[in-house]
C-alpha cells in the first residue's frame, strides 16, 4: 500500500486494513554499521508504515502522545510499580 501523507499512516484503521499489505517486521534488516540517518532510512524504506505493521500474525498500531515524558520515563514508573 502506498501513502501520500504521514497522517494518511498515523490514520490506518487496523480493523479495516489488509494483514497482507502489511510488512512483516521480521522481514526487516538493519545494517548496525551505517549511520544513524542511515539506519533510520533503511528501516522506513524497508517497513513502509512505520505506525502500522505485523509482527508475525499481530498486526501492530503505534502511536505517540504529545508530551515531554520519555519512554524510558514510563518503563521506570512502570517497573517501580511492580
Amino acid at each position: 500500500m502506498r501513502y501520500q501523507s504521514i497522517e494518511e499512516m498515523k490514520n490506518v484503521d487496523v480493523r479495516s486494513v489488509a494483514p497482507e499489505e502489511l510488512v512483516d517486521l521480521g522481514s526487516v534488516h538493519v545494517d548496525t554499521e551505517l549511520p544513524r540517518e542511515e539506519r533510520i532510512k533503511s528501516f522506513l524504506a524497508q517497513i513502509g508504515n512505520p505506525y502500522c505493521y505485523k509482527c508475525g500474525k499481530v498486526i501492530v498500531k503505534v502511536s505517540f502522545l504529545d508530551t515531554d515524558v520519555t519512554l524510558e520515563d514510563r518503563l521506570e514508573h512502570y517497573i517501580r510499580g511492580l
